[in-house]
């Protein structure tokens, strides 16, 4: 028999589950952004799996486009080794880049408190475009550029939500004033971003020869953001499968025993 008390806790409970229910309906309807299409990832479903030649040229959006504005900090550039690029080509592509090697405290040739620079090393993390965020914001109008590294992962829809994103700068209506310095994008929440449109057909050369247009680029660099995501997304989908089929095979044991002891008794 349900009590007083037990049906107040019940009520309680249903309108704490439906104002959280609606507050976060109110909250995506509010920041007025579209909603982006569905997209076939590799990486979708129980079996999915990285390709790596879109990631090979995913990478190359990013260094060659994207990496002029944003980090991907938790990535080394030993990690490129695991989406197919080999020694020599991880050498190749530091051949130019250095990083800090620590502050100088020699002032004979630099000013104190200046950064020593050195040749990059495949053990260094992939270089950042800006020393700090105070430097990041003077070269963007006062904008943030985010880390990608866990992009995918911190939007809502990530892989779709970037996709779209990538896809989506066009022409404000008539009827919607763009503010200076920003740019109109249906997916982005209020409509305006301040990154202008970032991708252009045959905006790189894709050294396999694919060709280049705003589509491909979008899904090869955010193929590559999913990838610096979760690196281990495979391997934990792997593990998954062998669960899996462990479970089953040890649950037909365990049937089968219940069957045998069941059995003697009867």
């Amino acid at each position: 028999m349900v009590t007083m008390t037990s049906k107040k806790v019940l009520l309680a409970a249903f309108l704490i589950i439906f104002s959280s229910s609606v507050n976060a309906t109110f909250v995506e309807a509010s920041s007025g952004a579209a909603h982006p299409e569905e997209q076939s990832w590799t990486t979708n479903g129980l079996f999915g799996f990285f390709d790596r030649k879109q990631l090979k040229r995913g990478w190359q959006v990013y260094n060659e486009v994207c990496a002029s504005c944003h980090s991907v900090r938790l990535i080394y550039y030993r990690n490129l080794s695991e989406i197919g690029f080999s020694s020599d080509e991880i050498k190749k592509i530091i051949a130019d880049v250095e990083v800090p090697a620590g502050p100088n405290e020699d002032g004979e040739t630099h000013a104190d408190g200046e950064l020593l620079m050195r040749p990059a090393k495949p053990f260094d993390k992939i270089i950042s475009p800006y020393p700090n965020d105070l430097a990041a914001r003077a070269a963007n109008a006062g904008a943030l550029p985010p880390d990608l590294s866990l992009m995918t992962k911190a939007r809502k829809n990530g892989a779709n939500y970037l996709h779209a994103l990538l896809t989506g700068f066009k022409d404000a209506p008539a009827n919607f004033e763009v503010s200076e310095d920003m740019n109109y994008n249906p997916y982005f929440p209020g409509f305006q971003i301040a990154m202008v449109a970032p991708l252009s057909d045959e905006g790189v050369e894709y050294s396999d020869g694919t060709k280049a247009t705003v589509e491909q680029m979008s899904k090869d660099v955010t193929a590559f953001l999913i990838w610096t995501a979760e690196p281990e997304l495979e391997e934990r989908k792997r593990l998954g499968l062998k669960v899996m089929l462990f479970l089953l095979v040890f649950s037909a044991m365990l049937f089968a025993v219940k069957r045998q002891v069941w059995a003697k008794l009867h």
